[in-house]
């Protein structure tokens, strides 16, 4: 219980483990916020001309694809379109018909929008007589926020990683790595002391960014709980053999940002390119994927699936535990005399 308290005194110390503890949380806030930012008017069109240069019932033509700004002088209309932060569509008369005038540096729908408003003018009395379906505006950031919020939950997650790591390295430099080794205690235990704290913190970050982010059912939550702890706890293991096999700091450091740049690209590859077949089965013993593809059938509904990547993941611990506590028993006894 004492090294328990010395291990949580450590983590409240340490401004990087606590910033790792923290900033999942603030990020799955933020995303949270973003979905209910309405940004659809972000692809609108913006239209600028000059004060009395259209006839009234073109500017209210006009101002049914979008909003109409006039200017005073054709100066200030040039500047608002060659203006970079804007993609404002000039329009002028071109006889019967109109011109448009645009910087050239913007997105391809808003010069589309320039190249074809001339032909929608000329035909706008037709285009009046079509039949119109409006469809609802599809959100922004849905599609981004099935990826984002179970990669953020594997950064929270992989907090238990950074701990343990950074406290077994620091115990190595101040030499209490050498003490452990002597004390009357088994692997196991020396296993679960190390990793409790560790895994703890990461469990306490997933858990809140999961509730600011999912919105489960009693029985999904339940699942989702399963995929955190297990998730936690290899994370937590694998700290203890980044910190193991860590000569100093600067390379403990090193290895962290390696396996934690491999637990988040691992899934997030997969779920783009769409991984199947035996290449998913090898991506599975990274144990992020299993974690995130859960997350991502939970979100979806498919008990199934995340069923089975919770087995998985119980597969990963008990793998990960027995190999740490074979190492950590072989050196013991490799120290002892006689």
């Amino acid at each position: 219980m004492g090294g328990l308290k010395y291990q949580l005194k450590s983590v409240l110390r340490d401004k990087f483990c606590l910033m790792t503890f923290l900033l999942p949380i603030l990020v799955a806030a933020a995303l949270n916020f973003m979905g209910s930012i309405d940004m659809s008017s972000l692809g609108e069109l913006h239209f600028g001309v000059l004060e009395n240069g259209l006839p009234p019932q073109t500017v209210t033509w006009l101002e049914r694809y979008g909003p109409v700004t006039a200017y005073g002088t054709q100066e200030e209309l040039t500047a608002a379109i060659m203006e970079p932060s804007t993609n404002v569509i000039g329009v002028r008369a071109d006889g019967d018909g109109l011109k448009t005038a645009i910087a050239g540096d913007e997105l391809d729908i808003f010069q589309q929008a320039a190249a074809t408003l001339p032909a929608l003018y000329e035909r706008r009395a037709e285009a009046e007589r079509a039949e119109v379906l409006t469809l609802e505006r599809p959100d922004i950031l849905e599609s981004f926020q099935d990826i984002f919020i179970p990669a953020v939950l594997i950064v929270a997650m992989f907090m238990g990683c950074t701990f343990n790591a950074m406290n077994i390295i620091s115990e190595k430099e101040d030499g209490v790595a050498l003490v452990n080794e002597i004390l009357p205690m088994t692997p196991g235990q020396y296993i679960l002391q190390k990793v409790v704290v560790g895994f703890l913190f990461g469990s306490l970050s997933a858990l809140v960014t999961a509730c600011i982010c999912f919105r489960l059912s009693w029985q999904n939550a339940g699942m989702m709980l399963a995929l955190i702890v297990l998730s936690s706890f290899v994370a937590a293991l694998i700290g203890l053999f980044i910190g193991r096999f860590s000569e100093g700091l600067m390379i403990g450091v090193v290895y962290i940002k390696i396996v934690m740049l491999v637990f988040i690209a691992v899934p997030i590859v997969c779920a783009l390119i769409g991984v199947s077949g035996p290449p998913a089965l090898l991506c599975n013993l990274v144990p992020s994927q299993p974690a995130f593809e859960g997350m991502m059938a939970l979100s979806a509904g498919d008990m199934g699936t995340a069923a089975r990547d919770t087995g998985i993941l119980a597969v990963h611990c008990a793998a990960w535990f027995a190999l740490y506590g074979l190492l950590t028993a072989r050196r013991r006894g490799c120290r002892r005399p006689g």
